[in-house]
């Protein structure tokens, strides 16, 4: 019984420890195994958009690599090495994942994925040539981020006129106020500008300034001295004395003159002001009788060809064919205009009769051709083509001699 007893003890025992052996190979197994799985796994870094992460991993591929991390790689992405290729231990993986930008040029917009670093990389990669004067809405160092926008302005020639000299400039689609603005160009408040300030600059456009400035000219006009005649009964008849000398006088004429381009182009009499009044010329007539002359003895002589003339003094005035209110031609149909040449006098038919010939003191042979509303009595108006031989001879009394 007690022999019996012990063997069953010793079976028990023995398959316990068995057990136990069992069970600590096991163990043992699972662990080293574990190790050995994990000790196989390959240690490769990913830098996913510039943060590296360190994985260990029995992939076979950078795909399955990718899948692992739940990276969705799309074609406009930078990934290196390429998804095929097989994984080593230590191996570096760079996966730059692309930016969405939106370029605009000349207003029209383009949606594009770039992985460039910067704007000047960008435009670079796009073969986008940046000139000199074309306008960029970002800096080129910018870095590029999602949903950037990058708007571009080509610049172009535009002919810039300023007061008759012209320049070739260039200019992006802007107003002319801007682009006048950027080239520094001022505009007074006369100035002409076309296009007007509010119109787009386009390429071929020519800016157009006529520069405009008002000025005021003083001009200053002799006038001249009249000639009055007094009767000296102390002087012999026929015979002139000077009393007092004429002075002429002097008038400032004030034009307001408006110049476009440093040219005038409008003048306009605004005000006319006396610098000095002229002083008449006195005559001294003499109205003496002469003694009776001796008779003679009676001679035969032929009868003379020559007519018989009458003279008296007149207040003279002078016109032209341009005066204000003529129509250049006379009341007796002489046209001025057309005759510059012409010696006419307009008188007062009552006094002269029109037709008449006559001879005037300073102006020479002349017919009574005309008429005027203001010759009234002994008074005469002198015909002169010229404006400025008209004011210089003024009003004076002057000495006509009527022929038959």
């Amino acid at each position: 019984m007690l022999n019996s007893m012990k063997k069953l003890f010793s079976g028990k025992l023995s398959r316990t420890k068995l057990a136990i052996t069992l069970t600590s190979f096991i163990v043992f197994s699972t662990i080293l195994g574990f190790g050995v799985f994990h000790g196989t796994k390959a240690a490769v870094t990913v830098n996913v958009d510039g943060e590296e992460v360190t994985v260990r991993t029995h992939a076979k591929t950078v795909a399955d690599i990718l899948k692992e991390l739940d990276i969705e790689v799309h074609p406009e992405d930078k990934l290196e090495p390429s998804k095929d290729t097989v994984v080593s231990d230590s191996m570096q993986i760079v996966w730059d994942p692309a930016k969405e930008v939106t370029l605009v040029i000349d207003d029209k917009e383009h949606a594009m994925y770039t992985t460039a670093e910067t704007v000047q990389d960008f435009l670079a990669e796009r073969d986008i040539d940046i000139k000199e004067h074309d306008k960029v809405s970002q800096d080129l160092n910018t870095p590029l981020k999602d949903n950037l926008v990058i708007a571009i302005e080509k610049a172009f020639e535009v002919t810039l006129d300023v007061g008759g000299e012209k320049q070739q400039v260039w200019s992006t689609s802007t107003t002319v106020a801007d682009f006048l603005e950027q080239h520094d160009i001022t505009v007074n408040d006369l100035d002409r500008v076309e296009p007007s300030l509010e119109e787009l600059v386009a390429k071929d456009t020519v800016v157009n300034i006529t520069r405009v400035e008002k000025v005021t000219d003083v001009v200053e006009e002799p006038i001249e001295f009249g000639v009055v005649t007094q009767n000296d009964s102390s002087l012999d008849k026929g015979k002139e004395q000077v009393v007092q000398q004429g002075e002429n006088g002097t008038v400032a004429n004030h034009y307001e003159v408006i110049l476009e381009n440093g040219k005038e182009v409008s003048r306009e009499l605004v005000k006319t002001e006396t610098v000095k009044e002229s002083l008449d010329r006195i005559v001294a007539v003499g109205t003496k009788a002469p003694p009776p002359p001796q008779p003679k003895p009676q001679q035969v002589v032929s009868r003379s060809t020559e007519t018989s003339s009458k003279e008296f003094y007149v207040s003279s005035t002078a016109y032209t064919a341009f005066c204000n209110g003529c129509s250049g031609v006379t009341s007796t149909g002489i046209n001025l205009r057309t005759n510059p040449g012409a010696k006419v006098i307009a008188v007062d038919p009552s006094v002269i009769p029109l037709g008449t010939k006559v001879y005037v003191e300073g102006y020479g042979y002349a017919v009574a051709g005309d008429t005027g509303g203001a010759i009234k009595g002994h008074k005469i108006d002198v015909f002169f083509s010229d404006k400025d031989a008209a004011y210089r001879w003024g009003r004076k009394k002057v000495k006509i001699k009527i022929l038959d």
